[in-house]
């Protein structure tokens, strides 16, 4: 993933300012997240594949913060 982001943002373009750059990620992010489509994911967006999953599993998504806090097993 890591050369996924750098080979079109940092290496490809020179960035005049680190905001400039952190503008440059940001658009990327969201292109790749939501435009890209992937062949492991049967050419679903990664986005695309967390909403099916959402609505056939939506246990997974529930945040339970008891796992999260210190202390003995409840």
């Amino acid at each position: 993933m890591n050369r996924t982001i750098k080979d079109p943002t940092v290496t490809r373009f020179h960035h005049d300012d680190h905001d400039q750059l952190r503008i440059h990620l940001a658009d990327f992010m969201a292109a790749d997240n939501f435009a890209r489509r992937l062949k492991t994911l049967g050419g679903l967006t990664s986005c695309d594949d967390i909403c099916k999953i959402w609505i056939s599993e939506p246990d997974r998504f529930i945040h339970k913060p008891i796992h999260q806090m210190p202390g003995p097993n409840i």
